[in-house]
């Protein structure tokens, strides 16, 4: 039979990160909306609490847990702010890829520059014209002697402006699409590496987003990834990965979004009674909790999955569709809850209205889960 409760290690983690989220980000989270100001010394606390790339091993520094229990970490983050939320995973994402491909050297300097020494890392895939087309990037890696040299253009890339590394993917021949791609691990200070703009987003603003741009950056050999052919493959395993993670970011803003919705539907009063009296309301309500239940269980699947080894790509893209899908219904409902208050910025559903609506555009858009989703459906059939 499956097991669905928590053991208590995974209970005891979950107590200790929803302690720090109530100690250190519900307190910020508003004001770092505001300012659109990622609050450094949060990310410092979370550091040194173990909770930044988690699942480094502990070979290399980290603390070595599944990804069962970073989904567990990362509901708990993504309750107190998923702008927060995004740019402490976002170091797990880059540093995804150097766990599936990446030789011991490459490990133990740039996981251990996040273990050891609490650095930011970036992943750098997004371009102007290679967004839900992955396999379309123009970044062109041409290789001059034993090193490569990168020019191109990184953009809405989380972390960009105070990354330490960046995993890079660049292409030997743009008409190659997939077949061309390699990735790189490429230092933030290498000459000709610069950051552009910085993004003035919707929601999850205080979260960093800006834009990488490269001219001439040369990348020893040391530092390729995957070679020629192999990029893509890298790219699309890491997403296998961590798609989950932005179904468990839904699942604690969507927990949120119930608590502040019930809560207040308490204590508002028409018609002489508590909104939380009235049917229609109820309804939300419900819904709401169906919601987060359902894409909870998708999401502590596409978990288990990848922790046994067995193919997850199309559970992390239904946890990831019907999360982010979830999610937004979930804050567009709490917003009526409160109905006009909650589309006053004092009232926290607001700002979880405006964070939600990335979660179903980042990592692969909800209709790009669909289309991954319908191949596999129909490869049954055929």
């Amino acid at each position: 039979m499956p097991e669905f409760s928590l053991t208590e290690e995974q209970l005891t983690l979950q107590s200790t990160v929803r302690q720090f989220t109530a100690d250190r980000i519900l307190p910020v989270a508003a004001k770092a909306d505001h300012d659109a100001k990622f609050p450094h010394d949060v990310y410092k606390e979370a550091s040194e609490l173990g909770i930044v790339a988690p699942m480094i091993p502990e070979e290399w520094g980290g603390a070595g847990i599944t990804e069962l229990d970073h989904v567990i970490i990362v509901e708990e983050l993504g309750y107190g702010c998923t702008g927060i939320q995004t740019s402490i995973t976002a170091t797990t994402l880059a540093a995804t890829p150097v766990l599936v491909a990446g030789n011991d050297e490459q490990k133990k300097e740039y996981l251990g520059r996040i273990t050891r020494d609490g650095a930011y890392a970036a992943y750098a895939i997004t371009e102007p014209a290679a967004g839900s087309d992955a396999a379309g990037i123009q970044c062109k890696a041409t290789q001059h002697g034993d090193d490569w040299v990168l020019n191109g253009q990184k953009i809405y890339i989380t972390n960009a402006s105070f990354a330490n590394w960046f995993v890079v993917f660049a292409t030997v021949d743009a008409t190659q699409r997939h077949k061309g791609i390699m990735a790189f691990v490429v230092d933030a200070d290498s000459e000709g590496l610069s950051i552009g703009k910085k993004e003035d987003k919707m929601g999850q603003r205080a979260s960093d987003t800006a834009t990488v741009i490269l001219e001439d950056v040369k990348v020893p050999k040391k530092n390729v990834l995957a070679t020629a052919g192999h990029g893509f493959k890298v790219a699309m395993q890491t997403f296998d990965r961590t798609r989950p993670d932005i179904g468990a970011a839904a699942c604690g803003l969507m927990r949120r979004c119930l608590d502040e919705s019930a809560r207040f539907a308490l204590e508002r009063k028409t018609f002489g009674v508590p909104i939380a009296e009235h049917q229609m309301v109820q309804a939300m309500l419900a819904d709401m909790a169906i919601r987060y239940e359902a894409t909870q269980l998708l999401v502590h699947k596409a978990a288990w999955m990848v922790d046994t080894g067995a193919r997850s790509s199309l559970v992390a893209s239904y946890s990831k569709a019907f999360g982010a899908d979830s999610a937004m219904a979930v804050a567009t409902d709490a917003v009526q809850v409160f109905g006009g208050a909650g589309y006053m910025r004092e009232y926290p559903v607001e700002k979880l209205m405006r964070d939600a609506k990335i979660l179903q555009i980042y990592e692969g858009t909800s209709q790009i889960q669909r289309m991954v989703i319908a191949r596999r459906v129909l490869d049954r059939y055929q």
